[in-house]
C-alpha cells in the first residue's frame, strides 16, 4: 500500500513536473485516474480490486498532497468491501495521505505526445503508520494541460510492511481461505489537469 501510494504521488508530481511553465495548481481528474491492485486466494485464484476516489493536489510552490478514500475500496462484492474497510483498512482511519515535494521545472520541455521516466520520494501517512516511499513512473504528457501519469512497472508490496497481516487473517478466516499471499501487485494510472 505505501508504495501504491507513493506512485499515485508520482503521479501528481510527474503531472505538474511535465507542464512546470507558469506552474499553479494540478489536481487529478478522478474519473480518469485509478489505483488498482491483486490478491490471490488458494494460491491459485486471482482477482483485480481498485479504489473509486483518489484525490491530489500539486502546489505552485511543488507541494505534493495526495489523498487515497480507503472506504472506496471496490472489489465487485459488498460484503468484502465492508470487510477490507473494517479489518484491512481499519475504518478509524479511513484516509491514506501522502506528501513529498517535487522540482517542479525537471520537465518544462515535454511536449505533447512524449513520455519521460521519473522518481518520487515522500512519506506516507496509512493507518497509523507513517513510511518513506519511492516509486518510478511514466509520464505522458496528453495535451497543453492534461497529463497521464501510470507505474513503470508492477510494484509489489508486503503485507507485514504496512502492518495489516492481521486484518488478512481475519478476511481468511472470515471467507474459509486456505491461504490469502501476503505480496499484493499494484498498478496506478492517473490524469491529470491544470
Amino acid at each position: 500500500m505505501k508504495k501504491l501510494l507513493a506512485c499515485v504521488a508520482a503521479c501528481v508530481v510527474s503531472a505538474s513536473a511535465a507542464f512546470a511553465g507558469g506552474h499553479g495548481v494540478w489536481s487529478a481528474v478522478e474519473d480518469q485516474s485509478r489505483v488498482a491492485f491483486g490478491s490471490i486466494k488458494g494460491n491459485d485464484y486471482g482477482e483485480v480490486h481498485h479504489f473509486t476516489s483518489v484525490a491530489g493536489t500539486v502546489g505552485e510552490d511543488g507541494a505534493v498532497t495526495i489523498s487515497i478514500d480507503l472506504g472506496s475500496v471496490e472489489t465487485d462484492i459488498d460484503i468484502r468491501n465492508e470487510r477490507m474497510i473494517e479489518h484491512v483498512f481499519r475504518a478509524a482511519a479511513p484516509t491514506a495521505v501522502l506528501s513529498g515535494s517535487v522540482e517542479l521545472d525537471d520537465f518544462e520541455g515535454l511536449a505533447v505526445g512524449d513520455t519521460a521516466l521519473t522518481d518520487f520520494e515522500g512519506v506516507l501517512s496509512f493507518a497509523g503508520v507513517e513510511a518513506d516511499v519511492e516509486a518510478e513512473m511514466l509520464v505522458a504528457r496528453l495535451g497543453e494541460d492534461k497529463v497521464l501519469v501510470t507505474t513503470a512497472d508492477f510494484i509489489v508490496l508486503s503485507t507485514d510492511d504496512l502492518g495489516i497481516d492481521a486484518g488478512i487473517d481475519t478476511l481468511k478466516e472470515l471467507a474459509s481461505l486456505d491461504s490469502i499471499t501476503r505480496a499484493v501487485p499494484v498498478t496506478v494510472r492517473m490524469v491529470f489537469q491544470k
